[in-house]
């Protein structure tokens, strides 16, 4: 299960610098990772004013533009990974920011003539939406080579701690810019920020490996097949998988109810939900900060379930929110449940990058970033037909109780005594 790697020089590295070099190119690669992942929330956020502001679409047609976001990954991640596995990453990823900027540069330049619909919005949202999932698979699968195997925990930890700052700070920049210039000003900025990505992504100086012609006659079916096989048969991605897939189960019920309990039943003010679910992301934060403290404790895989164990009841306090539990009680359990997401999104993330062999990396993250956005979308599924036969509060009860098993799977795997990922000490 060790395939520990060994960063060597870049052909272009000075003499001596190999390893400074490294860490500049992580640093580049960074700040393009960290804008592209602020840019997402405020464009979720933006385009949907457009089209209300702007269009005065009703909610149904506001509630289509989310579906077409999601759509992106479940129509094109599968291939998406084959088609990565073909190609060096980098340039995979600079293409995608050139394009979701030209696509979303589109809106506001309609916008001034005169000529945007919502039929483009639509087209904007589903094309940007496909960017992403090429950006986000050649990111995951190019971290490895930029940063080295043997510092992917830290490497994601400040990734994820970019992310959890983003999805809690981008929201409340996107609202405050599109009050203070106008929504499709703000599409504007969000375009110039993938821009600014790309350069940044530009400016890494180490190449990456020349990629292996694909093998004659091998078609696409076969090759996406592969990386299903390995998600599908290895241990430890298989427990991965699980994990991640039963967390997103759990947050999309609680995400899709909690709007309704705490401002409809409580009467909660708007403000009151935004500050409950900031804890959430500031939970996150911490629990990405964490990891490399804890995990060189108690070691990387038994963390997992260490901590999931003994973090299980703040789950149930956010169905009791209002009732038996006061706001701040509630809060803060949530923060502690987003606290545990954010250490195992870096953990899993990390094991997955380690133990798959990098012809193969593109084709596992699309395998796995598709079956996550499944649940996703069952969550919510179940989250409906939860509240239709009972209440939305019964939603939040079943949504803890996943979240309170998620340790199990991998308290039942290899990983449940892994000190390390592949079983070495991680230097990071």
């Amino acid at each position: 299960m060790s395939s520990h790697t060994t960063a060597r020089p870049a052909p272009d590295d000075p003499p001596g610098g190999a390893e400074a070099a490294r860490r500049a190119d992580f640093r580049r690669f960074f700040a393009a990772a960290a804008m592209s992942k602020m840019c997402a929330p405020v464009g979720q956020l933006a385009i949907p004013l457009v089209a209300v502001i702007t269009l005065d679409a009703s909610p149904g047609q506001v509630a289509l533009l989310g579906v077409l976001r999601t759509a992106a990954f479940l129509l094109v991640g599968l291939p998406a990974g084959a088609w990565v596995d073909r190609m060096r990453r980098r340039p995979v990823m600079v293409t995608a920011d050139v394009a979701r900027a030209l696509l979303l540069a589109s809106v506001p330049l309609a916008w001034l003539s005169g000529a945007l619909t919502l039929a483009q919005l639509y087209a904007v949202v589903l094309l940007a939406g496909a960017g992403s999932v090429f950006f986000d698979i050649a990111a995951q699968s190019y971290l490895p080579h930029v940063a080295g195997k043997d510092r992917l925990v830290a490497a994601n930890s400040r990734l994820a701690t970019a992310d959890f700052t983003g999805e809690t700070a981008g929201p409340a920049v996107a609202g405050w810019l599109v009050q203070l210039l106008g929504a499709p000003v703000v599409v504007a900025v969000d375009a110039a920020g993938y821009l600014w990505s790309a350069l940044w992504l530009a400016t890494v100086r180490r190449r990456e490996p020349a990629v292996p012609a694909p093998v004659t006659g091998r078609r696409l079916a076969a090759e996406i097949r592969q990386g299903l096989s390995m998600v599908c048969g290895h241990p430890v991605l298989r427990v991965v998988t699980a994990a991640g897939a039963l967390t997103n189960l759990a947050i999309s019920m609680n995400s899709v109810m909690i709007p309704i309990v705490l401002v409809r039943e409580l009467g909660w003010s708007e403000a009151v939900l935004g500050a409950y679910l900031a804890a959430g992301g500031v939970g996150g934060v911490i629990g990405a900060l964490a990891v490399r403290p804890l995990s060189r404790l108690l070691g990387e895989g038994r963390s997992l379930w260490m901590l999931g164990l003994a973090l299980a009841p703040a789950a149930l306090l956010t169905p009791q929110a209002g009732g038996a539990v006061p706001v701040w009680a509630a809060a803060a359990g949530w923060a502690v449940v987003c606290a545990k997401v954010g250490f195992d999104n870096v953990l899993l993330i990390s094991f997955r990058q380690h133990l798959t062999p990098d012809a193969l990396l593109g084709r596992v993250n699309a395998t796995i970033r598709v079956l996550l956005i499944g649940a996703v979308t069952i969550g919510s599924a179940i989250a409906g037909a939860v509240a239709e036969v009972a209440t939305p509060r019964t939603v939040l009860w079943v949504a803890a109780g996943v979240f309170a098993v998620v340790w199990v799977p991998v308290f039942c795997s290899p990983l449940r005594r892994a000190r390390a990922l592949g079983g070495e000490p991680v230097r990071a």
